[in-house]
Order: C-alpha cells, then sequence, then structure tokens
C-alpha cells in the first residue's frame, strides 16, 4: 500500500510565497501544464481511492491529471486555516514576529498543527489496507498529513519542503511507516 501525494499546481499565490488557505484560487495555464504532466507520472499506478482537496487549485490539478472522476472531495484535506495570515508572505509575517513558524505556533484567528493533524488523521484512517492511494491537496497540509503517517511531530513538519505539482510517496516497510519518495519533480523537468 502506497500514499501517494500531489500538492496543487502553481498559482498566482504559490508563485508570489503568499499563503493560500481558505481562498479558493484557480491554477495558473503553467499549473494546467504541471498537472497534465503529472498525470502522465501518475498512470502508472492503480489507484483504489483517489482523495482531493474540494479547493478549486486541488480540484483542478486532480482533473487535469486524469483522476477527476475517482476522486472523492474531503474537506479535511483543505489547507490550514492561516487566519489572520491568509494571503501574507512568511517574510513580511516575520518582520512583525520574528522567527514565527506556522508548525510549531500556528496563526490568530486560524489553526494550529493539532488541529490540522486531527483533521488529516481522520482522512488516513480511511485509507484501505491495500491498494494505491492517490491524495491531491496543499503543501501544508501534506506536510501535516507526512508527520502524522510517521508518529512525528510538527518538526519534521517544519523540515519538509513540498513544491507545486510534485510527487511524494508514503508507504511501509516491514510495518513501519516511512517516506519512500519526497518532492519529485521529474515529471516536470523532462
Amino acid at each position: 500500500m502506497r500514499v501517494v501525494l500531489v500538492r496543487h499546481g502553481e498559482t498566482a499565490w504559490s508563485r508570489a510565497g503568499r499563503h493560500t488557505g481558505r481562498t479558493d484560487l484557480p491554477l495558473l495555464d503553467e499549473g494546467v501544464r504541471q498537472a497534465e504532466a503529472v498525470g502522465v507520472r501518475l498512470r502508472a499506478f492503480a489507484f483504489a481511492q483517489v482523495w482531493c482537496s474540494p479547493l478549486t487549485r486541488a480540484r483542478e490539478t486532480c482533473r487535469h491529471a486524469g483522476l477527476g472522476d475517482q476522486a472523492t472531495y474531503e474537506p479535511d484535506l483543505m489547507e490550514w486555516d492561516y487566519g489572520d495570515y491568509e494571503g501574507r508572505r512568511t517574510v513580511d509575517i516575520h518582520r512583525e514576529r520574528p522567527g514565527w513558524d506556522l508548525f510549531s505556533e500556528g496563526v490568530p484567528h486560524g489553526e494550529h498543527f493539532d488541529d490540522v493533524t486531527a483533521r488529516v488523521g481522520r482522512v488516513i484512517e480511511r485509507f484501505p489496507v491495500d491498494g494505491d492511494v492517490a491524495v491531491f491537496a496543499h503543501g501544508h497540509l501534506l506536510r501535516a498529513l507526512t508527520a502524522s503517517w510517521l508518529g512525528l511531530g510538527h518538526a519534521i513538519g517544519r523540515a519538509l519542503l513540498l513544491s507545486p505539482c510534485t510527487v511524494s510517496i508514503l508507504g511501509r516497510d516491514r510495518g513501519a511507516p516511512v517516506i519512500a519518495l519526497w518532492n519529485d519533480a521529474g515529471h516536470l523537468t523532462g
């Protein structure tokens, strides 16, 4: 059983480095091209389940990857609620709060790491024991899902970079949860 994580393709805000939680943005043309490329890559899998955030950027990525008809759209896979920091860049937040860290501190009037891991935990519990699963969602959410999968805390989530429309694979080795592949963009670069 493998869990194939796909971060959504590029949006105007992801390109600008702005925190995009619940703001429902579409993919840029480049994001559509990325999603089509990831779809070619995912043809090697026969997914038992396809899970997707209901936000437009994830839905469009899933659809352009050719898996929209198989997808279960799950509100628990929505991106982190950035509260007061929605639309802001980390560099700008650091001017007001030097050293601020999303994973250890959360955001004012938004979610904290434990809130997000509770949501992704409910999704993980519904994964099949056998068969591959695809998850189309968002950068920080997928990093929190990975921390939950591994049974580790917020420090691992902070340490994992996740670029737009990359493929990562979670699995098991002798029963223990592992990262089999992370932030792979080979399908985007040829």
